[in-house]
Protein backbone atom coordinates (compact mmCIF):
# COMPACT_ATOMS: atom_id res chain seq x y z
CA UNK A 1 0.00 0.00 0.00
CA UNK A 2 1.32 3.47 -0.93
CA UNK A 3 2.57 5.84 1.62
CA UNK A 4 -0.51 8.01 2.37
CA UNK A 5 1.41 10.94 3.26
CA UNK A 6 3.85 10.50 0.20
CA UNK A 7 0.35 10.74 -2.27
CA UNK A 8 -1.25 13.65 -0.65
CA UNK A 9 1.96 15.78 -0.25
CA UNK A 10 2.35 14.65 -4.24
CA UNK A 11 -1.09 16.24 -4.76
CA UNK A 12 -2.60 12.61 -5.74
CA UNK A 13 -5.18 12.67 -2.75
CA UNK A 14 -8.06 14.84 -1.31
CA UNK A 15 -8.47 14.96 2.45
CA UNK A 16 -9.41 11.65 3.72
CA UNK A 17 -9.85 10.61 7.28
CA UNK A 18 -7.09 8.14 6.87
CA UNK A 19 -5.01 10.75 5.15
CA UNK A 20 -5.38 13.24 8.13
CA UNK A 21 -4.71 10.52 10.90
CA UNK A 22 -1.52 10.04 9.06
CA UNK A 23 -0.47 13.74 9.30
CA UNK A 24 -1.62 14.03 12.73
CA UNK A 25 0.63 11.02 13.16
CA UNK A 26 3.96 12.14 11.96
CA UNK A 27 3.09 15.70 13.82
CA UNK A 28 2.95 13.93 16.88
CA UNK A 29 6.49 11.77 16.21
CA UNK A 30 7.91 15.80 15.31
CA UNK A 31 6.79 17.10 18.84
CA UNK A 32 8.43 13.46 20.12
CA UNK A 33 11.65 14.53 18.76
CA UNK A 34 11.76 17.83 19.56
CA UNK A 35 13.62 18.15 22.50
CA UNK A 36 14.09 22.29 22.62
CA UNK A 37 13.02 23.84 26.15
CA UNK A 38 13.14 27.27 24.75
CA UNK A 39 11.74 29.24 22.13
CA UNK A 40 14.37 29.36 19.23
CA UNK A 41 13.86 32.43 16.27
CA UNK A 42 11.07 31.93 14.93
CA UNK A 43 11.52 31.71 10.95
CA UNK A 44 8.37 33.38 8.59
CA UNK A 45 6.42 31.31 6.94
CA UNK A 46 5.13 32.12 3.64
CA UNK A 47 2.08 31.25 1.69
CA UNK A 48 -1.13 32.50 -0.08
CA UNK A 49 -4.49 32.87 1.23
CA UNK A 50 -5.17 29.33 0.32
CA UNK A 51 -2.38 28.17 1.94
CA UNK A 52 -0.25 27.20 -1.01
CA UNK A 53 3.63 28.18 -0.36
CA UNK A 54 4.83 31.24 -2.56
CA UNK A 55 8.18 32.59 -2.98
CA UNK A 56 8.51 36.38 -1.21
CA UNK A 57 9.73 38.49 -4.23
CA UNK A 58 11.57 41.16 -1.16
CA UNK A 59 12.20 41.23 2.52
CA UNK A 60 9.01 43.55 2.38
CA UNK A 61 6.40 41.13 1.19
CA UNK A 62 6.28 38.17 3.77
CA UNK A 63 2.64 37.28 2.80
CA UNK A 64 1.74 35.43 6.29
CA UNK A 65 4.10 34.94 9.36
CA UNK A 66 3.55 33.90 13.11
CA UNK A 67 5.31 34.39 16.48
CA UNK A 68 4.89 32.98 19.88
CA UNK A 69 6.41 33.25 23.33
CA UNK A 70 7.82 30.27 25.28
CA UNK A 71 10.76 29.62 27.80
CA UNK A 72 10.33 33.51 29.11
CA UNK A 73 10.39 34.76 32.17
CA UNK A 74 7.09 34.82 34.17
CA UNK A 75 6.80 38.52 34.03
CA UNK A 76 6.83 38.89 30.07
CA UNK A 77 3.21 37.97 28.46
CA UNK A 78 2.57 35.46 26.49
CA UNK A 79 1.37 36.71 22.87
CA UNK A 80 1.20 35.52 19.09
CA UNK A 81 0.88 37.11 15.95
CA UNK A 82 -0.03 36.71 12.37
CA UNK A 83 0.20 38.43 8.99
CA UNK A 84 -1.23 37.56 5.73
CA UNK A 85 -1.89 39.75 2.77
CA UNK A 86 -4.81 37.86 2.28
CA UNK A 87 -6.50 38.63 -1.47
CA UNK A 88 -4.27 41.99 -1.72
CA UNK A 89 -1.90 41.69 -4.18
CA UNK A 90 1.17 43.17 -2.04
CA UNK A 91 2.13 43.06 1.32
CA UNK A 92 2.10 46.57 3.44
CA UNK A 93 1.28 45.31 6.33
CA UNK A 94 3.97 45.26 9.32
CA UNK A 95 4.36 43.99 12.77
CA UNK A 96 6.71 44.48 15.35
CA UNK A 97 7.27 42.80 19.10
CA UNK A 98 9.70 43.88 22.00
CA UNK A 99 9.31 41.86 25.43
CA UNK A 100 11.03 43.89 28.32
CA UNK A 101 11.52 46.55 25.85
CA UNK A 102 13.32 49.12 28.83
CA UNK A 103 12.95 50.02 32.00
CA UNK A 104 12.04 53.61 32.47
CA UNK A 105 12.84 54.92 35.85
CA UNK A 106 9.68 56.95 35.69
CA UNK A 107 7.55 53.71 35.65
CA UNK A 108 9.03 52.33 38.57
CA UNK A 109 12.35 50.87 36.96
CA UNK A 110 10.02 48.07 35.77
CA UNK A 111 10.27 46.53 32.50
CA UNK A 112 7.64 47.88 29.72
CA UNK A 113 6.96 46.04 26.54
CA UNK A 114 6.13 46.80 23.04
CA UNK A 115 3.30 45.65 20.75
CA UNK A 116 3.02 47.50 17.10
CA UNK A 117 0.91 47.01 14.16
CA UNK A 118 1.68 49.01 10.65
CA UNK A 119 -0.76 48.98 8.07
CA UNK A 120 1.19 50.71 5.03
CA UNK A 121 -0.62 52.74 2.06
CA UNK A 122 1.08 53.43 -1.50
CA UNK A 123 4.09 51.10 -0.86
CA UNK A 124 5.67 49.23 2.28
CA UNK A 125 7.96 51.41 2.67
CA UNK A 126 6.84 53.34 5.75
CA UNK A 127 5.36 50.55 7.75
CA UNK A 128 8.70 48.68 7.36
CA UNK A 129 10.25 51.99 8.54
CA UNK A 130 7.92 51.66 11.25
CA UNK A 131 8.23 48.07 12.20
CA UNK A 132 12.11 48.66 12.27
CA UNK A 133 12.48 52.02 14.29
CA UNK A 134 9.49 53.00 16.49
CA UNK A 135 10.64 50.80 19.35
CA UNK A 136 14.26 52.01 19.28
CA UNK A 137 13.16 55.58 19.10
CA UNK A 138 10.95 54.93 21.90
CA UNK A 139 13.17 53.46 23.82
CA UNK A 140 15.80 56.19 23.07
CA UNK A 141 13.27 58.87 24.21
CA UNK A 142 12.57 56.97 27.45
CA UNK A 143 16.17 56.33 27.82
CA UNK A 144 16.81 60.80 27.34
CA UNK A 145 13.63 61.32 30.05
CA UNK A 146 15.82 59.19 32.35
CA UNK A 147 18.93 61.42 32.18
CA UNK A 148 17.08 64.54 32.29
CA UNK A 149 16.37 63.84 36.21
CA UNK A 150 12.72 64.08 35.95
CA UNK A 151 12.32 61.07 37.97
CA UNK A 152 9.06 59.69 39.05
CA UNK A 153 8.49 56.11 40.89
CA UNK A 154 5.26 55.49 38.93
CA UNK A 155 1.50 56.46 38.95
CA UNK A 156 0.78 57.80 42.52
CA UNK A 157 3.95 57.63 43.64
CA UNK A 158 4.11 57.32 47.46
CA UNK A 159 1.69 60.77 47.65
CA UNK A 160 0.26 60.95 51.51
CA UNK A 161 -3.07 62.12 50.04
CA UNK A 162 -5.66 61.44 47.82
CA UNK A 163 -5.26 64.52 46.08
CA UNK A 164 -1.32 64.06 46.33
CA UNK A 165 -1.48 60.84 44.22
CA UNK A 166 -4.32 62.08 41.85
CA UNK A 167 -1.72 64.62 40.88
CA UNK A 168 1.24 61.85 40.85
CA UNK A 169 -0.93 60.12 37.90
CA UNK A 170 -1.71 62.57 35.77
CA UNK A 171 2.52 63.72 35.78
CA UNK A 172 2.73 60.36 34.99
CA UNK A 173 0.66 60.44 32.30
CA UNK A 174 1.97 63.80 30.95
CA UNK A 175 5.07 61.75 30.90
CA UNK A 176 4.26 58.96 28.52
CA UNK A 177 2.12 61.13 26.58
CA UNK A 178 5.30 63.43 25.66
CA UNK A 179 7.36 60.63 25.01
CA UNK A 180 4.92 59.01 22.86
CA UNK A 181 4.72 62.32 20.81
CA UNK A 182 8.06 62.89 20.19
CA UNK A 183 8.23 59.39 19.15
CA UNK A 184 5.33 59.48 16.56
CA UNK A 185 6.78 62.93 15.22
CA UNK A 186 10.33 61.39 14.98
CA UNK A 187 9.26 58.40 12.72
CA UNK A 188 7.01 61.18 10.97
CA UNK A 189 9.51 63.07 9.76
CA UNK A 190 12.04 59.80 8.70
CA UNK A 191 9.53 58.60 6.50
CA UNK A 192 8.82 62.05 4.93
CA UNK A 193 12.74 62.14 4.20
CA UNK A 194 13.03 58.16 3.27
CA UNK A 195 13.74 57.22 -0.35
CA UNK A 196 12.35 54.46 -2.13
CA UNK A 197 15.73 52.90 -1.82
CA UNK A 198 15.20 52.40 1.67
CA UNK A 199 17.56 55.24 3.13
CA UNK A 200 16.54 57.92 4.90
CA UNK A 201 17.37 61.91 4.70
CA UNK A 202 18.60 62.05 0.62
CA UNK A 203 21.83 60.45 1.80
CA UNK A 204 21.76 57.84 -0.94
CA UNK A 205 21.88 60.01 -4.00
CA UNK A 206 18.77 59.44 -5.19
CA UNK A 207 16.67 62.30 -7.22
CA UNK A 208 14.05 63.78 -5.11
CA UNK A 209 11.09 61.40 -6.94
CA UNK A 210 12.02 58.69 -5.74
CA UNK A 211 10.67 60.10 -2.00
CA UNK A 212 8.38 57.63 -0.64
CA UNK A 213 4.95 59.58 -1.15
CA UNK A 214 2.89 57.03 0.44
CA UNK A 215 2.36 56.51 4.55
CA UNK A 216 1.51 54.22 7.49
CA UNK A 217 -0.95 53.32 10.25
CA UNK A 218 0.90 53.22 13.55
CA UNK A 219 -1.34 51.24 16.70
CA UNK A 220 0.93 50.91 19.67
CA UNK A 221 0.40 49.29 23.11
CA UNK A 222 2.69 49.54 26.09
CA UNK A 223 2.14 47.17 28.55
CA UNK A 224 3.16 47.52 32.07
CA UNK A 225 2.45 45.52 35.57
CA UNK A 226 -0.17 47.76 35.98
CA UNK A 227 -1.48 49.55 32.87
CA UNK A 228 -1.76 49.28 29.34
CA UNK A 229 -0.56 52.52 27.05
CA UNK A 230 -2.06 52.71 23.48
CA UNK A 231 -0.98 55.12 20.71
CA UNK A 232 -3.04 55.19 17.80
CA UNK A 233 -2.04 57.03 14.24
CA UNK A 234 -4.86 55.77 11.48
CA UNK A 235 -7.44 52.99 11.34
CA UNK A 236 -5.71 50.03 12.88
CA UNK A 237 -7.33 49.35 16.10
CA UNK A 238 -6.60 47.98 19.60
CA UNK A 239 -8.88 46.13 22.09
CA UNK A 240 -8.75 45.09 25.25
CA UNK A 241 -11.36 41.71 26.59
CA UNK A 242 -12.24 41.93 29.81
CA UNK A 243 -15.05 39.67 31.59
CA UNK A 244 -15.45 38.45 27.83
CA UNK A 245 -16.35 41.62 27.25
CA UNK A 246 -14.70 44.47 24.89
CA UNK A 247 -13.15 47.92 25.74
CA UNK A 248 -11.88 49.83 22.23
CA UNK A 249 -8.58 51.79 23.45
CA UNK A 250 -8.34 53.69 20.09
CA UNK A 251 -11.06 55.46 17.61
CA UNK A 252 -10.21 54.57 14.02
CA UNK A 253 -9.47 58.23 12.98
CA UNK A 254 -11.57 58.47 9.66
CA UNK A 255 -11.82 61.84 7.40
CA UNK A 256 -15.86 61.75 8.34
CA UNK A 257 -15.11 61.86 12.45
CA UNK A 258 -16.58 64.80 12.80
CA UNK A 259 -14.09 65.90 15.31
CA UNK A 260 -11.05 64.88 12.23
CA UNK A 261 -13.65 66.64 9.92
CA UNK A 262 -13.67 69.65 10.83
CA UNK A 263 -10.11 69.51 11.46
CA UNK A 264 -9.48 68.94 8.32
CA UNK A 265 -11.49 71.59 6.99
CA UNK A 266 -9.52 74.26 9.21
CA UNK A 267 -6.71 72.92 7.85
CA UNK A 268 -7.41 73.67 4.51
CA UNK A 269 -8.49 70.62 3.31
CA UNK A 270 -11.14 68.56 1.67
CA UNK A 271 -13.59 65.66 2.41
CA UNK A 272 -14.30 63.85 -0.56
CA UNK A 273 -17.14 61.06 -0.73
CA UNK A 274 -16.01 58.37 -3.28
CA UNK A 275 -16.75 54.54 -2.72
CA UNK A 276 -15.60 55.71 1.53
CA UNK A 277 -14.97 59.12 2.98
CA UNK A 278 -11.15 60.37 1.73
CA UNK A 279 -8.66 63.26 2.55
CA UNK A 280 -8.78 65.50 -0.66
CA UNK A 281 -10.20 62.21 -2.34
CA UNK A 282 -7.23 59.94 -1.99
CA UNK A 283 -6.88 58.72 1.90
CA UNK A 284 -9.32 56.59 3.60
CA UNK A 285 -8.22 58.29 7.03
CA UNK A 286 -7.36 61.17 8.62
CA UNK A 287 -3.96 60.33 10.21
CA UNK A 288 -0.81 58.86 9.13
CA UNK A 289 2.82 58.35 9.58
CA UNK A 290 4.36 59.99 5.92
CA UNK A 291 2.19 61.12 3.46
CA UNK A 292 4.25 64.21 2.30
CA UNK A 293 1.95 65.24 -0.42
CA UNK A 294 -0.65 65.42 1.89
CA UNK A 295 0.59 67.44 5.18
CA UNK A 296 -0.49 69.41 6.80
CA UNK A 297 -3.88 67.87 5.89
CA UNK A 298 -2.87 64.19 7.65
CA UNK A 299 -1.35 64.50 10.90
CA UNK A 300 1.16 61.80 12.72
CA UNK A 301 -0.24 62.98 16.09
CA UNK A 302 -1.79 59.95 17.99
CA UNK A 303 -4.28 59.84 20.15
CA UNK A 304 -3.12 58.50 23.35
CA UNK A 305 -5.32 55.79 25.61
CA UNK A 306 -4.30 54.88 29.68
CA UNK A 307 -6.35 51.88 31.34
CA UNK A 308 -5.26 50.13 34.48
CA UNK A 309 -4.96 46.44 34.15
CA UNK A 310 -7.67 44.43 36.12
CA UNK A 311 -7.47 40.67 37.29
CA UNK A 312 -10.12 40.07 34.86
CA UNK A 313 -8.09 41.33 32.05
CA UNK A 314 -8.34 38.19 29.43
CA UNK A 315 -6.43 39.68 26.53
CA UNK A 316 -5.56 42.61 24.18
CA UNK A 317 -5.84 42.42 20.26
CA UNK A 318 -3.62 44.67 18.04
CA UNK A 319 -5.24 44.67 14.01
CA UNK A 320 -4.84 46.12 10.92
CA UNK A 321 -8.34 47.13 9.49
CA UNK A 322 -8.05 44.20 7.18
CA UNK A 323 -9.46 43.02 10.56
CA UNK A 324 -11.76 45.42 11.72
CA UNK A 325 -13.65 45.92 8.30
CA UNK A 326 -15.29 42.62 8.44
CA UNK A 327 -15.03 41.69 11.88
CA UNK A 328 -16.95 43.92 15.13
CA UNK A 329 -15.14 43.90 18.39
CA UNK A 330 -17.43 41.76 20.18
CA UNK A 331 -16.77 38.89 17.87
CA UNK A 332 -13.28 39.42 17.53
CA UNK A 333 -13.21 39.47 21.47
CA UNK A 334 -15.85 36.43 21.92
CA UNK A 335 -13.49 34.31 19.69
CA UNK A 336 -10.43 35.46 21.42
CA UNK A 337 -11.35 34.59 24.82
CA UNK A 338 -12.84 31.30 24.02
CA UNK A 339 -9.64 30.21 22.60
CA UNK A 340 -7.36 31.27 25.58
CA UNK A 341 -9.57 29.94 28.01
CA UNK A 342 -9.51 26.58 26.33
CA UNK A 343 -6.75 24.45 27.58
CA UNK A 344 -6.67 22.27 24.79
CA UNK A 345 -7.85 23.99 21.90
CA UNK A 346 -7.09 21.40 19.54
CA UNK A 347 -4.76 19.28 17.96
CA UNK A 348 -2.40 21.58 17.25
CA UNK A 349 -1.78 22.68 20.34
CA UNK A 350 1.80 21.81 22.29
CA UNK A 351 3.15 23.49 25.63
CA UNK A 352 6.45 22.93 23.89
CA UNK A 353 8.61 25.67 21.29
CA UNK A 354 7.09 25.89 17.30
CA UNK A 355 8.16 22.74 15.51
CA UNK A 356 7.15 22.47 11.62
CA UNK A 357 6.37 19.22 10.04
CA UNK A 358 6.82 18.83 6.45
CA UNK A 359 3.34 19.08 4.96
CA UNK A 360 4.24 22.84 4.76
CA UNK A 361 2.88 24.81 7.80
CA UNK A 362 3.54 25.60 11.45
CA UNK A 363 2.07 23.60 15.05
CA UNK A 364 0.43 26.43 17.08
CA UNK A 365 2.02 25.72 20.22
CA UNK A 366 0.07 28.46 22.22
CA UNK A 367 -3.59 29.92 22.71
CA UNK A 368 -2.59 33.37 22.12
CA UNK A 369 -1.00 32.16 18.38
CA UNK A 370 -4.02 30.01 17.68
CA UNK A 371 -6.37 33.12 18.67
CA UNK A 372 -4.32 35.18 16.11
CA UNK A 373 -4.61 32.64 13.27
CA UNK A 374 -8.35 31.92 14.13
CA UNK A 375 -8.98 35.58 13.92
CA UNK A 376 -7.42 35.98 10.28
CA UNK A 377 -9.09 33.05 9.52
CA UNK A 378 -12.74 34.29 10.33
CA UNK A 379 -11.36 37.54 8.11
CA UNK A 380 -10.66 35.53 5.48
CA UNK A 381 -13.77 33.72 5.28
CA UNK A 382 -15.93 36.94 5.54
CA UNK A 383 -14.14 38.43 2.45
CA UNK A 384 -11.50 40.79 3.60
CA UNK A 385 -9.71 42.07 0.99
CA UNK A 386 -7.12 44.23 2.85
CA UNK A 387 -3.58 42.65 4.32
CA UNK A 388 -4.75 41.15 7.65
CA UNK A 389 -2.55 41.47 10.82
CA UNK A 390 -3.14 40.77 14.19
CA UNK A 391 -1.51 40.75 18.02
CA UNK A 392 -2.94 38.66 20.44
CA UNK A 393 -1.43 39.09 24.24
CA UNK A 394 -2.58 36.68 26.46
CA UNK A 395 -2.93 38.84 29.45
CA UNK A 396 -3.59 35.60 31.68
CA UNK A 397 -0.53 33.97 31.12
CA UNK A 398 3.04 35.23 32.55
CA UNK A 399 2.86 39.03 32.52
Amino acid sequence: MPDLYQLMKNGYLEDTPESCRERRRRRILLRAQHTATTAAAIPHVNADSRGKAIKPENELQEPMRSQLTRGLPVDVPDFGTMSVAGRSRDMEDAIAVKTSLCAPTFNGKKPVHFFAVYDGHAGAQVAALCREKMHVVLEGELTKWDHTGNHQSGAGGSSSSGKQAAEGEEEWKEKWKAVLKRTFLKLDQEALSTCGCGSIGWRCGCPSKNLVVGGSTAVVAVVTDEHIIVANCGDSRAVLCRGGKPIALSVDQKPDRPDEHERILAAGGRVVYLDVPRVEGILAMSRAMGDRYLKPIVISEPEICFIKREPDDECLILASDGLWDVVNNDLACLLASECLLQENTSDFINPGPLVEDDVGGPLFSSQSVLAAALLTRLALARKSYDNISVIVVDLMRGG
